[in-house]
């Protein structure tokens, strides 16, 4: 029933534990609850129900129903993923919905996650309702073929790069290659939520640093796609590079600093900011800060290219992608990538394990064919710009590695915790974790 060990110092408070996880389990659910256990184990062998499923069983006065193989194949596959896909899009649409308001940069991608999780309820009731006789995989040509033609391109890509329709093939292939996928502790469940596209999968410099950190946070955050609320500083810093970015957008650019304070003001209303001693020295850090920006700004002999650029790379089989706050070219020619921060200045020892701006080089060069001479975090509140130096072949090699790395471990759906205390204490699913140091 849990994957995790229950506490206990003997077999007997085990159980008991156990017995009370059951409890809640049955007095909390919603709806209904189904218990279940597989008829043979390892090795083909007979296996017996748990003796506190035999107990609520035997309260019920019920029978176990016996289910052959016929329920996994194609036909329950689609009716039990439609059913699946319809609560999750029940539920996707509130978090999406109820976040719609927040000031967020991937607003625009929750929406089109959400669409595509519909069009995927059609992808299956099509399947459902194709002529007798067809196949699943000629029916997924039709239907995919004809929902394409109606997606814009954020969702095709998203619609693309799901595993849904290998799940769904799956369960057309014979017995073997479902046990052989089983014994290499693939996970069909969750091949649909997956971010694959193709034969890999799509990774950003955050996911890469997210599942390096933990995978089993990853899942959370990536797969599962658990709400973070995010706190009164992800918040602080969100509002800062949208400023910046408005600033650098709007017509007439460069602006005064009395537009920039002003988008400032602006941005702090939207956001939801209120009044407490927090937000007010919150508040005076941003305008000091963006004074400070514009002092520089003006005073530099850089000239800005681009700002929030995008880039997409192939890496082997799978499709790395980012976007570069800010692209300088230097006055003798060079090229600078920036990326703006609001915490704390990175150490030397994060910087030589840092991910983000080396990526960013070789998605500039990949992506747009830019060979940037360095890179740079600009520390707004700290009025600090640290510059590091173009990458050679070593680090480039070891960047595209642990890209590479990340990428299979995630296709093999390598999940497992990596916990410790500097990471649990600040990791939003703590409470949730069976590994969490705490």
């Amino acid at each position: 029933m849990l994957a995790e060990e229950l506490p206990g110092d003997d077999e007997a408070s085990r159980r008991q534990a156990l017995r009370q996880a059951l409890y809640v389990a049955l007095t909390r659910a919603g709806k209904r609850v189904v218990l279940c256990y597989a008829g043979r184990g390892d090795q083909d062998r007979g296996v017996t129900p748990s003796p506190l499923a035999e107990e609520v069983r035997r309260a019920l006065g019920a029978d176990w129903e016996d289910r052959q193989e016929e329920l996994f194949g194609p036909a329950e596959t689609l009716h039990s993923t439609y059913r699946l896909l319809r609560d999750e899009l029940l539920q996707g649409t509130m978090r999406a919905g109820g976040r719609l308001g927040e000031l967020r940069f991937d607003t625009d991608l929750d929406v089109s996650h959400a669409v595509v999780r519909y069009l995927e309820l059609l992808k299956l009731a099509g399947l459902i309702a194709r002529p007798e006789g067809q196949s699943v995989a000629e029916g997924l040509r039709d239907v995919n073929s004809r929902i394409l033609q109606a997606v814009t391109a954020e969702q095709r890509e998203i619609f693309i790069s799901s595993g849904l329709d290998d799940y769904l093939l799956d369960a057309e292939r014979d017995m073997r290659r479902r046990a052989q996928a089983v014994a290499a502790r693939d996970e069909p469940s969750l091949r649909p939520f997956l971010p694959i596209r193709g034969e890999g999968v799509v990774l950003s410099a955050s996911d890469i640093d997210t599942y390096r950190t933990c995978p089993l946070k990853y899942k959370f955050a990536r797969v599962f796609r658990i709400p973070q609320e995010p706190t009164i500083h992800q918040r602080f810093g969100i509002l800062v590079h949208q400023v910046l970015e408005r600033f650098h957008t709007q017509p007439g650019t460069p602006g005064t600093l009395a537009e920039l304070l002003g988008l400032l003001d602006a941005g702090w209303r939207r956001g939801g900011f209120g009044d407490s001693e927090q937000e007010r020295q919150l508040r005076g850090k941003a305008a000091a800060a963006l004074i400070r920006y514009h002092e520089r700004f003006q005073s530099e002999q850089s000239q800005p290219l681009w700002f929030e650029r995008k880039f997409t790379f192939k890496l082997g089989p799978h499709l790395l992608r980012g976007r570069v706050d800010r692209v300088d070219r230097l006055p003798g020619g060079e090229y600078q990538l920036i990326d703006y921060k609001t915490g704390r200045p990175k150490s030397p020892a994060q910087l030589a394990e840092d991910v983000q701006l080396s990526l960013y080089a070789i998605g500039a060069r990949e992506a747009w064919s830019l060979d940037a001479s360095s890179q740079a975090y600009y520390y707004l509140l700290d009025d600090r710009k640290v510059t590091v130096a173009a990458d050679g072949d070593d680090r480039s090699d070891w960047i595209r590695e642990v890209a590479s790395e990340v990428a299979e471990g995630i296709l093999a759906q390598g999940f497992e915790p990596t916990p410790s205390l500097a990471a649990c204490s600040v990791c939003d699913y703590r409470l949730a974790c069976p590994a969490a140091e705490r």
